[in-house]
């Protein structure tokens, strides 16, 4: 990756900094957020709390002074029925009732209620459903109903105990529409224990008016069971549940405002009779002590927060970043240094120690590379080219030492003179790398000579333009490419071959091909040839062959890639090898060493 790739990856990464900001104020966020979340549910819960408790104690207050007060009334029913005026009343024959022994009754009753009062009326109904009452003109009477056996039937069940109910369960109404609530009871004879009427005494719902306004209580309503209203506050009424609950409490929150408002209800007893409360959340119940117990925990954990953000920022992210910066300086100007700062912790001061450590041995590795790949190219060059030296220095001898034997001295002169011109282009001083045109010269010089030891059986031919002849290649990679197409190539066939030398620049790559007309070499040659596996260079050596596959490692060594050279080959027609080299031009030749 380069450094500006690096670069991109290190600025496209979240910072530390940046990420201590952001968590600061998400922390700050959150405890802000659960301090108000918890103060509002905390108020709520308190506020909703303190006025359950208090609509459950005024509904409970209420409901057994209700009780206490159907007791109260209860007792004086049992009372009125053993008055002896209505005792003689409901003891007397059908035919000797008159209309004053019903008043005598009348009055009797009507002492009994002076004393006590809250009575509305009472009504005496015989077994033979002769009727006395202490009001005879504000109700109206459904006898149809007091004598069906069902309703009758619901007070006799009850053995002479109090049977409650609203308006008589129906059988009675006040013409004013009023309700009112009646204590009904079988009336038994003392003496003989047989029953001798029914008593109805109702009593006004007045008298919860009257308790409610002592109590000073305007959010109440007092209604039946049925759903008739009774006393108190008669915009309540809509709230009545469409489930009548048990003498337990039923509360519910009803969304009226900013507040909300709770309703609250509940039966008094076993009475048919219905308490109902309309309360407004106020402020009563807010826990102030906690709440400010509450606001101290969160400034203290915020400063808490602040103080552990300056710690870390000073003593970490700080450091972190001159030592980044330091390392940062160090890329930039493209050496490796040693960072010699400051820090106050012992694991950054292990971070500092560490770095500068792999400086030191990052910089004995590249010192100790260089000059292993130095020593190890310039041996490989000077192995390779004192191998390839001698060997054609002993076959040109060898050539010359038979011209001299079979021909005149012209033809020795000649030879001995390709001979110098090839090997004075050859050495050039002692330079690694030449002009591709003194590469051809070589290679010329090179075949002139084969000729003079083979004759015709070589032809050789040339296409080199002259924007190739500039390019800097290694010396000698053409040489052992044309020995070989001679020695492996054409010799083998017997017959005449040709040799031919093409060059082309592609945007400063040299491409050249060698190809020949010999018998050519197989797939498997060919892959053999191109395998870069240790010791087939040495093993060429030694069996007296240093050409083609030397080349290719130089060239690969030279190029610092493996695709340098491509070959094709018809066996029993041609070979073509092309080099694949990125050469320079001649004015920014590469350094050179001499011999």
């Amino acid at each position: 990756m380069s450094a500006n790739g690096v670069q991109k990856t290190k600025n496209s990464k979240k910072s530390l900094s940046g990420s201590l900001k952001s968590l600061i104020i998400v922390l700050v966020f959150l405890v802000i957020a659960a301090f108000v979340i918890s103060m509002f549910i905390i108020v709520d819960n308190e506020r909703r709390a303190y006025e359950i408790s208090e609509s459950e104690g005024v509904l409970r207050t209420m409901s057994d002074s209700i009780e206490s007060s159907i007791v109260n009334f209860t007792e004086v029913s049992r009372l009125i029925i053993t008055d002896s005026r209505l005792v003689e009343f409901l003891r007397a024959r059908s035919d000797k009732v008159d209309m004053g022994m019903i008043n005598d009754a009348r009055f009797g009753v009507l002492d009994i209620l002076y004393v006590t009062g809250g009575v509305d009326s009472v009504m005496i109904f015989r077994e033979d459903m002769i009727m006395m009452t202490t009001d005879r003109t504000s109700y109206e009477y459904h006898h149809e109903l007091i004598e069906d056996e069902e309703w009758r039937n619901a007070i006799l069940d009850a053995k002479g105990r109090a049977v409650i109910s609203i308006n008589g369960n129906g059988a009675i109404n006040r013409k004013d529409g009023r309700p009112v609530i009646t204590i009904a009871r079988e009336i038994n004879d003392v003496l003989t224990q047989r029953r001798t009427g029914i008593m109805l005494m109702n009593i006004s719902a007045d008298e919860f008016e009257r308790t409610l306004g002592k109590l000073n209580y305007d959010n109440i309503c007092i209604a039946g069971d049925e759903g008739t209203y009774l006393a108190g506050n008669s915009e309540i009424m809509k709230y009545y549940p469409s489930k009548i609950p048990d003498a337990k409490v039923m509360h519910n929150s009803i969304d009226m405002g900013r507040n909300g408002m709770l309703f609250s209800c509940c039966r008094v007893g076993d009475l048919p009779i219905m308490i109902m409360r309309l309360s407004t959340y106020g402020s009563e119940g807010i826990p102030y002590s906690l709440l400010y117990v509450m606001l101290f925990l969160m400034i203290f954990l915020i400063a808490a927060v602040f103080i552990v953000a300056t710690f870390i920022t000073r003593n970490l992210t700080r450091p972190v970043y001159d030592l980044s910066e330091k390392m940062e300086m160090n890329r930039e100007v493209g050496t490796l240094e040693q960072i010699d700062i400051d820090v106050a912790y012992r694991e950054l001061d292990m971070l500092k120690e560490g770095y500068n450590n792999l400086v030191v041995h990052v910089e004995e590795l590249i010192t100790t590379l260089v000059d292993k790949e130095q020593s190890l190219r310039e041996a490989e060059m000077r192995v390779l080219q004192e191998q390839i030296k001698p060997h054609f220095l002993y076959n040109s001898l060898e050539t010359i030492g038979f011209l001299a034997l079979d021909a005149g001295a012209d033809n020795v002169h000649n030879a001995l003179e390709t001979l110098g011109s090839f090997y004075r282009n050859f050495l050039n001083k002692g330079a690694r790398e030449i002009p591709f045109g003194l590469e051809v010269r070589i290679v010329k010089d090179y075949l002139s000579l084969q000729k003079l030891r083979y004759g015709d059986i070589i032809e050789d031919t040339y296409d080199i333009p002259e924007d190739t002849e500039s390019l800097i290649v290694p010396k000698l990679i053409l040489q052992p490419l044309v020995e070989n197409s001679i020695y492996h190539g054409i010799r083998l066939t017997g017959e005449k071959g040709i040799i031919s030398i093409a060059s082309r620049n592609e945007e400063g790559t040299l491409h050249v091909v060698v190809r020949d007309t010999g018998i050519g070499i197989s797939e498997d040659q060919i892959k053999k040839l191109l395998d870069d596996e240790p010791g087939k260079i040495a093993e060429d050596a030694m069996n007296g062959s240093f050409g083609l596959r030397a080349t290719i490692k130089r060239l690969r060594v030279y190029c610092g890639k493996d695709d340098v050279v491509r070959i094709n080959s018809e066996p029993g027609e041609y070979t073509e090898i092309e080099l694949i080299i990125r050469a320079a031009g001649s004015n920014t030749r590469r350094t050179t060493d001499t011999e």
